[in-house]
């Protein structure tokens, strides 16, 4: 059994328009609601063995503030250029690339490739998810190498909306 974590990066910020996408940071939500998920996450008392991240600022702002929540080191992530604004065939291949001494693995993207991800390896129509958005498909393989389209099931799916207190 695997179990993968798909989380988008939290709400990025578009006050500096000469700044490139790679370097945008979070705005004033993501800086909320990041440490907000990341708590949920962590009442959930699901260890993690691994986090990989698109090097996107606000995609690894975001799987630091997991990190720290988490009681894991900021080394613990693992920075990945070809998660940056994947498609689904980048990240499936990422994902089949895995080790397998990582039985449950989080992933820190974007959309588009993050919502297809899902509907690819999970069993269920997600439809576009959203920012800070955190879900766990799990898969019975053995290898990540193994996991393909349907295979999986979604689990739970949680993000920032389906709390009033944040809003």
């Amino acid at each position: 059994m695997r179990t993968l974590y798909i989380t988008r990066h939290a709400k990025s910020s578009w006050s500096e328009p000469g700044l490139d996408d790679l370097h945008r940071p979070l705005n004033d939500r993501g800086r909320r609601d990041a440490p907000f998920m990341a708590r949920v996450f962590r009442s959930r008392n699901e260890p993690l063995d691994l986090l990989v991240s698109s090097p996107a600022v606000r995609a690894l702002t975001t799987a630091q503030v997991f990190a720290r929540e988490l009681g894991m080191a900021p080394m613990a992530i693992v920075e990945d250029r070809h998660l940056y604004l994947a498609e689904l065939p980048a990240l499936i291949k990422r994902v089949n690339t895995l080790p397998d001494t990582a039985t449950r693995v989080m992933l820190f993207g974007h959309n588009p490739g993050l919502s297809e991800l899902a509907e690819h390896l999970g069993d269920d129509d997600l439809g576009e998810v959203p920012t800070c958005a955190v879900l766990r498909i799990d898969l019975p393989i053995d290898h990540w190498n193994e996991a393909s389209m349907g295979l999986g099931t979604v689990v739970w799916y949680d993000h920032p909306k389906r709390h009033p207190e944040l809003q």
